[in-house]
């Protein structure tokens, strides 16, 4: 997942800095692999570029130089909306881009279950897919789809696994960030 989607994601809740976009990157995602501030800034560079962020300049309180806030257009939350709806082709790496999108679907909408749900059907036809091919292959053929089935097995525990504890995964995200899901939580109707 680039991380377009992550800064649409933040900036869905409201304008904000480079810095705090980084900030918040970091303690949402990325604990092992912190962003670079650099990636920041270009990823919203082609964001302003494609309009779907744009800066908004602001005084800053203490009298100093001016800075540079990010706000999310139309354009931009229509294309977030779109990713989130979306589901992922699966594959043995989406475990990561799932969570990400759990996440965000929670900072965004306080509610998560939607995109789970979602996830879990496309997991499910293309379970069904692999199952009908396999009845009419070669045994090396029928070795991999066996090897696909196992992991898209696995995506679909996780999802129920994550499903069941999304009321808990909220609760801790509002350590991360309380203010900004604080009120989207208490609104939350699926836990």
């Amino acid at each position: 997942m680039s991380a377009n989607y992550a800064i649409l994601g933040f900036l869905a809740d409201g304008p904000n800095y480079g810095y705090e976009l980084k900030k918040q990157y970091d303690s949402y995602f990325g604990k092992d692999k912190p962003i670079l501030a650099g990636q920041i800034y270009s990823t919203l560079s082609r964001l302003k570029r494609d309009e779907k962020v744009i800066e908004v300049v602001s005084q800053a309180e203490s009298g100093g130089p001016e800075r540079i806030q990010y706000a999310i257009t139309d354009k931009g939350k229509k294309d977030l909306q779109v990713w989130l709806d979306t589901a992922e082709a699966p594959s043995p790496t989406l475990q990561t881009t799932m969570y990400i999108k759990t996440v965000l679907a929670l900072i965004k909408d306080g509610n998560a279950a939607p995109y789970l749900d979602n996830q879990r059907r496309a997991h499910i036809q293309r379970m069904r897919q692999l199952t009908n091919q396999r009845r009419e292959v070669s045994l090396p053929d029928k070795l991999l789809i066996d090897h696909a089935l196992f992991h898209l097995e696995a995506d679909l525990r996780w999802i129920e696994l994550t499903s069941s504890r999304l009321s808990k995964l909220k609760e801790e995200l509002m350590v991360v960030e309380p203010k900004k899901i604080d009120s989207k939580v208490k609104g939350g109707k699926n836990d």
